[in-house]
């Protein structure tokens, strides 16, 4: 496996938990987003990633190492149910005095950020040794 093909996978990889962090941001935003009604109430986001592989024009010796890179597929709304909460002097309360509120866990978001922040260092520590390795391989060939 080539190092560009080592900078491109952990590239695409940061890419990815970059989305992943901004949309967990996105929900941390809104969690005490208020609506009118259930419709309303603001969806979490969740996003889709893909490893895709590609073995295109490769000799018989270079087929065990396809080049891959992680993919955004999608970025997809969650099912959570918004949450009723009786709040009758809030302006945007129901004929019933209810608003609601998005139904997103702040604990298993913040959890999901860490993991993405940890991720993307990963990601970061990978670059920094396959630099490190290519600065190496620049000292043997000077032979010193």
């Amino acid at each position: 496996m080539a190092f560009s093909d080592i900078y491109s996978i952990a590239g695409s990889a940061m890419t990815a938990q970059t989305v992943r962090l901004n949309t967990v941001a996105s929900n941390l935003a809104n969690a005490d987003a208020v609506a009118a009604n259930p419709n309303d109430a603001y969806k979490a986001l969740k996003p889709v990633f893909a490893t895709v592989y590609s073995n295109a024009q490769l000799s018989q010796s270079e087929q065990l190492y396809p080049n891959a890179e992680v993919r955004i597929v999608d970025v997809v709304q969650g099912q959570n149910q918004a949450e009723k909460r009786f709040e009758p002097h809030n302006p945007l309360a129901d004929d019933d005095g209810y608003v609601y509120y998005p139904g997103i866990d702040v604990v298993s978001e913040m959890a999901d950020m860490m993991s993405a922040t940890r991720a993307f260092e990963t990601n970061v520590e990978v670059m920094a040794n396959v630099k490190s390795m290519q600065q190496g391989l620049l000292k043997l060939g000077q032979g010193s």
